[in-house]
């Protein structure tokens, strides 16, 4: 699966990171951006925040674990959009690969879904994109068996 990263510049995680050793393993392969999810103890609290807010490019993005998907937004994902009006909103929790986008807060969801070895979900899923200026594009799945 490292592979899936050669050409990235970074990696962002949507959270349940799961263990200090998992993003010890992450940073060795890509500078690493995450939040921390609601499975995530004590050094990763203190390592990862809640939420994430950045530019990359022209695009401002918008990362937090529970955060829901369009039209279905958890009240603390909606008032973090309406107040930082991001591009591009990135969110985990449901281990459910989704990408829709929201025409009415005119942004792009990701959930990439699950990349762990645990858990009841039966696929790994991950997504890799190009940002360019304001563009994002280019956007690929990986999707393979535990």
């Amino acid at each position: 699966m490292s592979g899936f990263f050669k050409d990235c510049d970074e990696i962002w995680h949507a959270g349940d990171i799961g263990n200090i050793e998992t993003s010890g393993n992450l940073v060795k392969i890509k500078p690493l951006r995450a939040v921390y999810g609601n499975i995530d103890g004590g050094p990763l609290r203190i390592e990862f925040k809640e939420v994430e807010t950045f530019f990359c490019e022209d695009v401002k993005v918008l990362i937090i674990h529970i955060g829901g998907y369009p039209g279905r937004y958890s009240p603390q994902a909606r008032k973090l959009i309406e107040e930082h009006r991001p591009k591009l909103f990135i969110s985990g929790h449901s281990h459910i690969l989704k990408v829709m986008p929201d025409r009415k807060n005119d942004l792009l969801h990701i959930n990439p879904g699950s990349a762990g070895k645990t858990g009841l979900h039966q696929v790994i899923t991950m997504v890799r994109f190009v940002i360019d200026g304001k563009n994002i594009k280019e956007l690929e799945v990986l999707e393979t068996k535990k």
